[in-house]
């Protein structure tokens, strides 16, 4: 039988899956914690902390596989009472080489010495303009169908976007999300500035809004498929073992919102 975990031992681990739900699969952008891809964390008397990673096949990509224990890594160390911090990638090709680079502080071209052409920065920024794109137009949308027209939104600052009076939760997290990304990407870096730009950085045209919400709705259906079909994969691959601890927590991942806030509009 299973000792009852104390108070401090139960905010412990709930830190840890707080920080597991900001740490992304950088294709899917979606939490490590919401798609099941973290299956258990260890909290002992000293703070040190052991994560145990899963993924749906054995052979997903090494890079992304190293993006998300490196973050998972790093996202925990930043937990003030966090002693060391130990992620265990399970039954991936390159599980023993990732745990050893990771653990060892180690970056992805030395992990993979000989082997790796680079860094992961170009790989991570192609994704996140991705993610951007998709956080962008779902809300977007939401707002299309709250009754905000397409004049009114591309002439939208940042600060009158962060300032909108949004009734509902859902309008509300997704305006969160998105705030959150575009000041790494998209031109964000003027607080002043427009709040809806494209990932090159120009303005919004309301004369074309139409048609640039058809372009991002493409990268946004494609990105949710492949996450439909991650969770697929990793339920066939683990039937009957559920993540263990994890408490309730606000889902990252907008998938579960696009029904309601992503509605075609032409």
């Amino acid at each position: 039988m299973t000792a009852a975990l104390t108070t401090d031992e139960s905010a412990r681990l709930r830190d840890v899956w707080e920080r597991l739900a900001t740490v992304t699969d950088p294709e899917l952008d979606e939490s490590v914690a919401a798609m099941g891809f973290a299956e258990s964390v260890r909290v002992d008397g000293a703070g040190d902390v052991q994560i145990r990673l899963r993924l749906p096949t054995y052979w997903c990509a090494a890079n992304f596989a190293f993006l998300m224990a490196s973050d998972t890594r790093e996202a925990v160390e930043a937990l003030p009472w966090a002693g060391t911090v130990t992620v265990e990638l399970q039954e991936h090709y390159c599980a023993d080489q990732i745990n050893l680079g990771v653990n060892g502080g180690l970056p992805f071209q030395e992990t993979f010495s000989g082997e790796a052409d680079g860094g992961l920065e170009a790989l991570r920024l192609r994704f996140r303009r991705k993610a951007f794109q998709r956080r962008q137009e779902l809300l977007l949308r939401c707002l299309v169908k709250r009754g905000y027209t397409a004049a009114a939104l591309t002439r939208l600052s940042l600060p009158e976007l962060t300032d909108l009076p949004l009734h509902d939760a859902e309008a509300s997290r997704l305006r969160m999300r998105y705030v959150e990304i575009i000041r790494e990407v998209g031109g964000g870096t003027d607080a002043s500035g427009p709040a809806f730009l494209t990932v090159e950085g120009r303005p919004l045209d309301s004369d074309t809004f139409v048609a640039y919400l058809r372009e991002l709705r493409r990268v946004r259906v494609s990105t949710e498929f492949n996450a439909q079909l991650c969770r697929g994969l990793l339920q066939a691959r683990y039937a009957g073992r559920a993540p263990s601890e994890m408490p309730a927590y606000p889902s990252t991942g907008a998938s579960r919102g696009a029904a309601s806030g992503a509605e075609d509009q032409g």
